[in-house]
């Protein structure tokens, strides 16, 4: 489970997924917009993440929202976005300064 929660984080794009619903359920066309990637590129993302069994589908109407599959997972990535911060605040790693993920 850590090696799939490992794989979702590892992409920019799907930790700021990840963050964007830990705040609230969304719509992937309101996705799309709120990151500024077009929808082919969302769903292949929104895949991985649904593959990796940290998001679930829910259908609304003729739509689809998505959500976190347990409230939990937000809990766990405000826990590690707090220990990521408080180690790169400690850390000389060039990678933690340039890539910007989560």
């Amino acid at each position: 489970m850590l090696a799939r929660f490992g794989r979702a984080l590892a992409d920019p794009i799907r930790c700021r997924l990840l963050l964007a619903l830990r705040e609230a359920p969304r719509y992937p066309s309101d996705l799309a917009d709120e990151l500024e990637i077009s929808r082919t590129r969302l769903s292949n993302h929104l895949a991985c993440l649904r593959d990796c069994g940290l998001v679930v589908t829910v259908p609304v109407g003729r739509r689809v929202r998505y959500e976190l599959a347990d409230r939990r997972l937000g809990h766990a990535l405000d826990d590690l976005r707090s220990a990521v911060v408080a180690v790169a605040a400690d850390s000389t790693c060039q990678d933690a300064e340039t890539e910007g993920c989560c």
